[in-house]
């Protein structure tokens, strides 16, 4: 289940966010996205997901359907003052198999609570979401990735603002995950956590600085082309022609 892209652009109004992208996603992978803010992160991830369309280029998933890609954007995105319980959240993982209304049955609520169990989360199967901590909260939102049975995974920042103890238990699972066959791409800004937990990494500054095996690409010439190429970058002149070269 190798993931390819094939000099993708994407963004907005024909301004790239992401220019001239191309490379390989492992089976079975993990990968860190990491470069200077601004840098296209999330609108890759948000291609990747089909919620940004491509300027250029073509994304090839290998088969995988839009049902078995889990997709976690930074925690601002989401909105946590609708009336719901965790467990609610959690059994959320099942719509691709039983429709938006479909009715959850006994195993589904315990197949949820056995995955609220898996990140520590069980007894507060009953809670509302808005009564949760940032970590708690991200824990249940794995809780959900797990019910989905995804097979790609794609997490914006899951650890920003979350404690140490938090970040290493879902750090740890996210591990698990590979092992059992999951793909993983992951935006990053801690790169100590990088170094010691992500085999690949991904550096992006709107265009390709470096996609290689960690030690490798966070280099500290690699780390500092990133930043000079984000300086070289201004919205005014991002707007992409039909074969996407002019900057």
């Amino acid at each position: 289940m190798t993931i390819k892209l094939d000099n993708i652009t994407a963004g907005y109004d024909r301004h790239p966010v992401v220019h001239h992208l191309s490379g390989l996603f492992a089976d079975n992978s993990l990968t860190a996205v990491v470069g200077p803010n601004g840098g296209g992160k999330s609108t890759l991830l948000k291609t990747i997901v089909g919620f940004v369309p491509l300027m250029t280029g073509t994304i090839d998933l290998c088969g995988i359907n839009p049902g078995e890609i889990a997709y976690l954007p930074q925690q601002f995105e989401i909105d946590r003052t609708f009336p719901i319980t965790v467990i609610e959240v959690v059994l959320l993982g099942n719509w691709q198999r039983t429709g938006a209304f479909g009715r959850m049955s006994k195993s589904h609520r315990s197949e949820a609570l056995d995955a609220l169990e898996e990140v520590d989360m069980a007894p507060f199967a009953l809670w509302p979401v808005a009564s949760l901590s940032t970590g708690q909260w991200q824990r249940v939102l794995f809780a959900r990735i797990i019910v989905q049975r995804a097979r790609l995974v794609l997490l914006d920042e899951p650890f920003a603002a979350i404690d140490g103890h938090t970040t290493l238990a879902l750090m740890q699972r996210l591990e698990h995950w590979c092992r059992s066959g999951i793909t993983i791409i992951c935006i990053m800004h801690d790169l100590n956590l990088v170094r010691s937990h992500f085999p690949q990494t991904l550096l992006l500054s709107r265009e390709l600085v470096a996609w290689s095996n960690t030690a490798e690409v966070l280099s500290s010439e690699n780390l500092d082309t990133a930043l000079a190429v984000a300086e070289s970058w201004h919205e005014a002149s991002g707007i992409c022609s039909i074969k996407g070269e002019s900057r």
